[in-house]
């Protein structure tokens, strides 16, 4: 992706034996601070005038998205972090890297290792890979657009336009005890940050989960 965005990175963390479940009134209160400190982060600004949002914003325009439209997850959290209602509680390691998400304004994806099929890449897409969505209340199949951001692995696309959209082939849900984390990150974020965001969501993990075992990957960077 150098061709659109030479500043991007991004970290794996693996996390095995998690203990799993709905959210609590622990995840709930992670998700409360991560919105305290994004308010404190912001003051008074909206999340799209943070130097990290614009760069992603830069880089959908890039590839031809409108992000005003199609928001990043980061962006898209940090506004329903600050509207009323608040984030929405999902299950406990959803709402831990959720929390990283909004407090570092970075985007962070999770997916259920178990029903990851082969190595996960980001690529363009040719259009014809089957992304798993929900329509309602039953799952659909749809496809990219030829070209577009995409992460995938040997079964289709796991997250639309970059990190737009996830699936429900691979999400995590209150059953999943193995998962996958993707920070990225766009300069000016540094790779300390996102080394920073990284350590705190694997440590986060560990006290959600004591008997989980948590790896924290090396960065990849452009």
């Amino acid at each position: 992706m150098c061709d659109l965005a030479p500043g991007f990175g991004y970290l794996v963390i693996e996390a095995h034996g998690l203990t799993n479940g709905p959210s609590d009134e622990a995840s709930s209160g992670v998700l409360d601070e991560a919105t305290r400190r994004l308010a404190g982060r912001l003051g008074g600004r909206a999340p799209q005038d943070d130097p990290h949002i614009a760069a992603w914003r830069a880089a959908y325009t890039a590839f031809g998205t409108k992000p005003s439209r199609t928001r990043n997850s980061a962006e898209a959290l940090a506004r329903r972090a600050l509207a009323d209602g608040g984030l929405p509680r999902v299950n406990r390691p959803v709402d831990v890297y959720n929390a990283i998400s909004v407090a570092h304004l970075i985007p962070v994806g999770g997916e259920d290792l178990d029903r990851i099929q082969g190595d996960m890449r980001l690529v363009r897409a040719t259009g014809d890979e089957p992304f798993v969505t929900a329509a309602g209340g039953a799952e659909a199949i749809e496809h990219p657009e030829p070209g577009e951001v995409v992460w995938c692995d040997d079964r289709g696309v796991t997250c639309r336009r970059w990190n737009w959209r996830q699936g429900v082939r691979t999400r995590l849900t209150e059953d999943s005890v193995s998962a996958l984390f993707l920070l990225e990150r766009m300069a000016p974020m540094t790779l300390d940050e996102l080394t920073t965001a990284g350590a705190e969501l694997a440590e986060a993990l560990r006290k959600a989960c004591p008997d989980a075992r948590v790896e924290i990957g090396d960065v990849w960077s452009q």
